[in-house]
């Protein structure tokens, strides 16, 4: 979903009560962020990798610094967004697909901003944190790697272990988060690797 499409998503009467700011990077709302209180943060997940990865991370950060800001993430389709609540559910209000129909995410939207900011107390995350499977900790290694950009010969000699076995488990976690393609896994490798609190990294 473009600016336009967000902007003419937002002008609806529902949310005349509301004021929006919209932002093209995670830098230029940071900057605002010190001059202006926000009460959510709806960042739509798409672009390219850099400014994805930029964005998730950003928000991981934002859980830290500005924990009274609601926090909610539009994903492109349902799939995506079993893959950011399998890894990010914990540290999100919201977790909405923009492939449902327009008076459907009307609703879930109104219904988030007139909840309190308690994460995850809402139905709307439910379905897709009970539709997810966990990884195992060689399966999301090899995610971690696959972002950087490793190789499977690359990944086998990092973790000591011989390519047959490297694929055996990217096939799991490919079954495992529903995807069937290279590049749907490297996109739940970002999700994985971009938001750290959802296998125990903190910052400082």
């Amino acid at each position: 979903m473009s600016e336009v499409g967000l902007q003419n998503l937002f002008n609806d009467p529902a949310y005349c009560q509301y004021s929006f700011h919209f932002f093209k990077n995670f830098a230029a709302f940071r900057q605002a962020l010190k001059q202006t209180s926000f009460f959510s943060v709806i960042y739509s997940l798409f672009g390219l990798r850099e400014e994805r990865r930029e964005c998730l991370m950003g928000l991981h950060l934002l859980s830290y610094s500005h924990p009274g800001v609601q926090r909610i993430v539009l994903v492109e389709d349902d799939r995506e967004a079993q893959l950011v609540g399998l890894f990010s559910s914990l540290r999100l209000h919201g977790i909405l697909s923009k492939s449902a129909s327009l008076p459907l995410l009307l609703e879930q939207l109104v219904t988030l901003f007139g909840e309190t900011r308690h994460i995850n107390d809402n139905i709307l995350n439910h379905w897709y944190v009970s539709q997810c499977r966990t990884l195992s900790p060689t399966e999301r290694a090899i995610l971690n790697c696959m972002t950087r950009g490793l190789s499977m010969a690359e990944i086998a000699s990092q973790l000591d272990r011989n390519v047959k076995t490297i694929r055996a488990h990217k096939f799991n976690a490919m079954t495992k988060l529903g995807v069937t393609s290279d590049v749907s896994l490297l996109n739940a490798a970002d999700i994985l690797t971009w938001m750290p609190h959802a296998y125990g990294q903190y910052p400082n």
